[in-house]
C-alpha cells in the first residue's frame, strides 16, 4: 500500500521548532516579509543570512520526535512518501527514506545565479559566500512569491497514493493545499491536526490530536 503523507509546521513545532509566524505576522520578531521574501534578501542581504544562519543553529539543537519515528517506521509495513511544507531535516534524521521538500531545506544553500545549483551548507552563510562562477549563495529556501518547484512532482505522488495522511498543518497554505485535489478517487485520507481546518473530501478521518499522539493512532 503507498500511504502519502503531507506533513505541516505542527509536527515540527513539538520538537520545538517554531512555527512560521506568530499571530501577529511576526517570524521570530521580524516582518516574513523583511526575512521571506526576494525583496528583503536584495534589501538586506545580511539580515537574512543572519536570520536563516540562527534557525540552523536552532535546528541542530534539536531532535525529531514521537511523529516523526512513527512515520518511518510505517516503512516497515507500506510504502511510504512523505511531502513536507517544513525545511528542516527531522524526518531524515528520524529514518525516513522518501522525502520531498515542498519549501526547500535549511541546510542547503544555492546559487542566486542557478537556482539547481545547490549545495549541503551546515555552517554559517555570509555575504561573500559565493558559487563556482563567483554568484552570491542563497539559502534554499522558496520565499514568498517565489515558485514551487516541486510541485509538479508532489502532485504526481499524491495521483498513486492509496493512503493520504495530513500532519500538523492547516491546509491553508497553496499550492502545498491543493495537493488533496490530485489523490485517486475514493484514497482514504486521514487528517491529524490539534485544530483540524474543514474539508470537504468523503472519505476523511479526523484526529484532533497533536502529531505526536494523532500518528500513534493510527491504524494502517
Amino acid at each position: 500500500m503507498h500511504v502519502v503523507v503531507l506533513t505541516g509546521a505542527g509536527i515540527s513545532a513539538e520538537s520545538g521548532i517554531k512555527t512560521f509566524r506568530d499571530d501577529d505576522g511576526l517570524w521570530e520578531g521580524h516582518d516574513v516579509m523583511e526575512v521571506a521574501t526576494v525583496e528583503g534578501f536584495n534589501k538586506n542581504p545580511v539580515l537574512v543570512m543572519e536570520f536563516y544562519n540562527q534557525r540552523r543553529k536552532q535546528l541542530q539543537k534539536v531532535m525529531p520526535n514521537a511523529a516523526h519515528f512513527a512515520l518511518a517506521a510505517l516503512e516497515n509495513k507500506h510504502n511510504v512518501s512523505i511531502i513536507t511544507q517544513n525545511v528542516d531535516d527531522l524526518h531524515e534524521r528520524a529514518g525516513s527514506n522518501s522525502i520531498l521538500h515542498l519549501h526547500g531545506e535549511l541546510l542547503k544553500v544555492r546559487s542566486i545565479y542557478d537556482e539547481n545549483n545547490i549545495k549541503s551548507w551546515k555552517g554559517d552563510l555570509n555575504v561573500g559566500d559565493l558559487c563556482e562562477k563567483g554568484y552570491q549563495l542563497r539559502p534554499h529556501i522558496v520565499w514568498f512569491g517565489e515558485d514551487v518547484p516541486m510541485i509538479p512532482k508532489a502532485i504526481s505522488v499524491c495521483e498513486k497514493a492509496d493512503v493520504l495522511v495530513i500532519v500538523g498543518t492547516s491546509m491553508q497554505v497553496y499550492p502545498a493545499a491543493s495537493l488533496l485535489n490530485y489523490i485517486p478517487v475514493n484514497t482514504s485520507v486521514f487528517y491529524i491536526d490539534p485544530n483540524p481546518a474543514t474539508l470537504n473530501y468523503p472519505n476523511l478521518t479526523v484526529i484532533p490530536e497533536p502529531a505526536s499522539i494523532g500518528v500513534l493512532k493510527l491504524d494502517l
